[in-house]
C-alpha cells in the first residue's frame, strides 16, 4: 500500500511539472506574439511615413499586408487587428513604466525602445482604451503583481479600483500608485472606501438580512478575495469567542499575510452607529490580547456598512487610531465619472498638468 501511495505520489508529481511546463509554454508563446505585434506595428508606422500621400498610402498599405498575411499565416491579420498593431506601438513606443516590474522580471526581453512586456496581447487590447497614462501603469503592474486574468483585469477597471485607491492615498503618495502598484505598509493601505459588491447580485432584492449579505459574500468569496487585494487569506465566519462568560461573533475573519496581521470584518446593512464602532473596538482588543502572536502586528478592524455619517466615526475614534476603519458598501458598479471627478479635484494640489 505504501508502495502505491509513493507511486501515487510521484505520478502526481510528474503530472503538475508537466502541467507548469505547458503553462510556461502558452505564456512565453503569448509574449513572443506581443512583442512581434509591438514590431509589426513599429514596421507600419514606418513603412507608412515613407508614403507620399500619408492617408491613401496608409489605407493601401493595411488592405494589402492584411491580405499577404492572412494568406501566409491564416486568421489573425485582418486590417483591424494590424490598426490595433500601429496603436500599440504609438502607445507604448515611448511609454516607459516604473522599475517595479522591469526589475522583477529582468530575464524578459526589450525591444528598442528599452520597453519590456509581461502580459497577454488581450490584456494589452484592454489597457490600450485607458487613456489617463497613470492609470494605465497602475492596471499592468496590479496584472502582472496578481496574475488577473483578462476578466479580472475588466473587472477591476469597472470598479474604479484606482480612483478609489487614488481617492483613499495620501494626497503625495497618488502618484506612486502608477509607479509600483497598491503598495501595503500599513493598515490603511489594505482599506478602500467605498467596496464594490455588484457580483454579490443584490441590488435585485428589495431588501436583505447582514445573514445575507454574509452568506453571499462567502458564496462569492473568490472575487471579495479580489476586491479585498493582495495579501489577504480567508480564516472564518461567525467566528467565536468568550469573554467574560458571554460570547461574540466574529462576522468574517480575514489574515493579511503583507502587514502579518488579522483583518475583522463586521457587517451592517443599514446606518454605521457609535455603538457599532464600539463593538469592532472590543473586538480588536482581543484578538490583540488572545489570538495573535507576539510578533504579529496589531490586528485591524473593517466595518463595512451601506450608509455612515463621517462625523459619528470621527468622534467615536480617537484621533491617531490606525487599527480601525469604517467603510461604505456599493452594490452596483459606482459611476466612474463621479469618482475621476473627485480625484481631479485632489490632483491639482499635487500635479496641476495631471489629466483624468
Amino acid at each position: 500500500m505504501l508502495q502505491n501511495q509513493n507511486a501515487s505520489h510521484f505520478f502526481e508529481s510528474v503530472a503538475q511539472l508537466l502541467e507548469e511546463a505547458r503553462k510556461n509554454v502558452k505564456t512565453a508563446v503569448n509574449l513572443s506574439m506581443v512583442y512581434a505585434y509591438f514590431e509589426i506595428g513599429h514596421m507600419i508606422v514606418e513603412e507608412e511615413q515613407n508614403g507620399e500621400n500619408r492617408a491613401a498610402y496608409g489605407a493601401y498599405l493595411l488592405k494589402e499586408l492584411s491580405a499577404y498575411l492572412t494568406t501566409q499565416f491564416g486568421k489573425g491579420f485582418s486590417e483591424t487587428n494590424l490598426k490595433q498593431m500601429r496603436q500599440f506601438y504609438m502607445i507604448y513606443a515611448h511609454d516607459e513604466i516604473g522599475q517595479t516590474l522591469s526589475d522583477q522580471f529582468n530575464n524578459l526581453p526589450t525591444v528598442s525602445t528599452g520597453r519590456r512586456f509581461f502580459l497577454s496581447w488581450s490584456h494589452y487590447l484592454k489597457l490600450m482604451r485607458i487613456t489617463n497614462v497613470e492609470e494605465r501603469h497602475f492596471y499592468e503592474i496590479e496584472a502582472v503583481k496578481n496574475d488577473w486574468s483578462l476578466s479580472e483585469l475588466k473587472r477591476q477597471f469597472d470598479s474604479s479600483l484606482y480612483e478609489r485607491l487614488a481617492l483613499s492615498t495620501e494626497t503625495g503618495k497618488i502618484h506612486r500608485l502608477a509607479e509600483q502598484g497598491q503598495v501595503v505598509e500599513s493598515p490603511v493601505d489594505v482599506v478602500k472606501d467605498p467596496y464594490v459588491l455588484e457580483f454579490l447580485g443584490l441590488p435585485e432584492l428589495p431588501e436583505y438580512s447582514e445573514s445575507e449579505l454574509e452568506t453571499r459574500i462567502i458564496d462569492h468569496l473568490q472575487q471579495f478575495l479580489l476586491e479585498l487585494g493582495t495579501g489577504f487569506a480567508f480564516i472564518g465566519r461567525q467566528v467565536r469567542f468568550t469573554f467574560d462568560e458571554e460570547h461574540f461573533k466574529v462576522d468574517l475573519v480575514f489574515y493579511n499575510r503583507l502587514l502579518r496581521c488579522f483583518v475583522l470584518f463586521d457587517l451592517k446593512i443599514g446606518e454605521l452607529k457609535h455603538q457599532d464602532i464600539g463593538q469592532m473596538q472590543m473586538y480588536v482588543h482581543y484578538y490583540d490580547r488572545k489570538v495573535k502572536l507576539p510578533e504579529e502586528n496589531p490586528t485591524i478592524g473593517i466595518i463595512l456598512c451601506k450608509d455612515k455619517n463621517q462625523s459619528v466615526v470621527e468622534m467615536t475614534l480617537p484621533e491617531d487610531d490606525n487599527q480601525i476603519f469604517a467603510s461604505k458598501y456599493e452594490t452596483v458598479l459606482p459611476s466612474k465619472e463621479t469618482l475621476q471627478r473627485l480625484l481631479n479635484e485632489q490632483l491639482p494640489q499635487e500635479n496641476p498638468e495631471a489629466e483624468g
